[in-house]
């Protein structure tokens, strides 16, 4: 297969949701299944810091909220260990409160999973190695096992509305040093509605990373190189010439959840050793070689590395952010809490533009209009996580606040409906939202 899988351009900025998805603000993690960390439509928040409120609320193991139609605003969360359960709880998208519940929902080995809105208005959950569908009422109406006993880190939809998920290839909380996963990792397609599995292809490697897609196009973060699958409708096939190393240096580990923006992938490396985390990442890296901003050229395969602070011993556990219409990409070092922009030349090159210490280690967050970039800073003294909204362009700081949150988030935050951002930690929800 050539060109015609997957040689994509600047996917733009959406006027609506991706197809496959409700055609709401936020309805699925990271804004879509190419992951560009904003909004559909709508604009930035405006936040200031002598506008900003905050509420926070204890949520057991938060991983996500997602939008559907206005006021509709639902929160994934989940228990821990091997046979862990999941639920999805409507809130209101104010307060906070819990307005609706779903049952608990089978799960299997605990890793965070992920929830969307599905363009027939279902609300789809993959967690552990089950896929369950819920209506908006958030009564159950449909469950399936998947075949691999491991957890399933998400999924994406597809333009046709098929979801398709892959099991997790990285070692859980607990397990020693030497467990991993060494079976090659299996995509698989399901049926919206039943989810019944209707097609299967193999990756060449374990993968760690969360999946992406750009239309009918399937892009795998494996553990030494990128691949990519194309959906007919029927099958995945794999593009057999398209498998880009980016794993090429010693003491280099593997990457985790790809951006794609401006024709190119954008993932970080040196991932190994987040499941030790003790509440921050912050000193526990375990990677020799330093952090990398990995950019693979969706046309040529073509692989550019840029450190982010030239450290040894970093760790991540998610992925950049890219700002296209301002051609900023903006990388960070959880371990070594280093958060840095590049500008991106015309033929894809970085260049410095700001960094900055910052102990960031969630999703980044992006509103273009107002350049506004949603960030963390844990503070280990206080154990207290902070919300940090930065000006993309300059990297200057617009407003610190505290979520609430004792524990550094690691996971997702997402638009609300209007001037409001939603941050989840391991033990904690928290709105941010201009005051009126």
């Amino acid at each position: 297969m050539a060109c015609a899988l997957g040689c994509h351009g600047d996917a733009g900025h959406a006027a609506v949701s991706a197809p496959g998805y409700w055609p709401s603000r936020w309805p699925g993690e990271d804004g879509g299944p190419s992951r560009p960390g904003r909004p559909a439509f709508g604009s930035g928040p405006g936040l200031s810091a002598d506008t900003v409120t905050v509420t926070a609320r204890d949520a057991l193991a938060a991983t996500m909220v997602v939008l559907r139609d206005p006021g509709e605003a639902y929160l994934l969360c989940h228990t821990g260990g091997e046979d862990a359960v999941s639920w999805v709880e409507r809130i209101d998208p104010a307060s906070l409160a819990t307005t609706g519940r779903s049952v608990d929902l089978p799960g299997g080995p605990a890793w965070p999973g992920g929830l969307a809105v599905h363009a027939n208005g279902s609300l789809h959950v993959v967690f552990g190695n089950h896929a369950h569908r819920l209506g908006p009422d958030l009564a159950l109406r449909a469950s399936a096992s998947l075949p691999r006993l491991r957890p399933y880190n998400s999924f994406v939809v597809l333009p046709d509305g098929h979801l398709v998920t892959k099991d997790f290839g990285g070692r859980l909380p607990g397990q020693g040093a030497t467990a991993r996963v060494d079976e090659p990792a299996e995509l698989l397609v399901l049926d919206p509605d039943s989810l019944a599995v209707v097609a299967r292809a193999t990756v060449p490697e374990p993968s760690v990373a969360r999946i992406s897609a750009l239309d009918d196009t399937v892009y795998v973060v494996g553990t030494s190189a990128l691949h990519r699958f194309g959906w007919n409708g029927e099958r995945l096939e794999r593009d057999d010439d398209f498998t880009p190393r980016y794993r090429t240096l010693p003491g280099q580990t593997y990457g985790w959840d790809a951006i794609l923006a401006l024709g190119a992938a954008w993932f970080l490396d040196n991932g190994e050793g987040s499941e030790r985390f003790a509440g921050t990442f912050r000193g526990i890296g375990a990677s020799a070689s330093p952090l990398h901003l990995v950019r693979v050229d969706l046309a040529t395969g073509a692989v550019d590395l840029t450190e982010i602070c030239g450290r040894p011993h970093g760790l991540i556990a998610n992925p950049p952010i890219v700002d296209e219409g301002r051609r900023i990409v903006v990388g960070y070092d959880s371990a070594n809490a280093v958060l840095a922009a590049f500008d991106i030349a015309a033929d894809g090159s970085t260049s410095p533009r700001w960094q900055r210490d910052q102990d960031h280690a969630c999703h980044p967050l992006l509103f273009p209009d107002t350049g506004e970039l949603v960030t963390n800073d844990y503070d280990p003294t206080r154990m207290a996580d902070q919300v940090v909204v930065l000006d993309i362009e300059t990297g200057t700081e617009r407003v610190r606040v505290d979520s609430g949150s004792p524990l550094q988030s690691v996971l997702f935050p997402a638009a609300g409906f209007d001037d409001d951002v939603y941050l989840c930690s391991f033990t904690t929800l928290t709105r941010i939202a201009r005051r009126r």
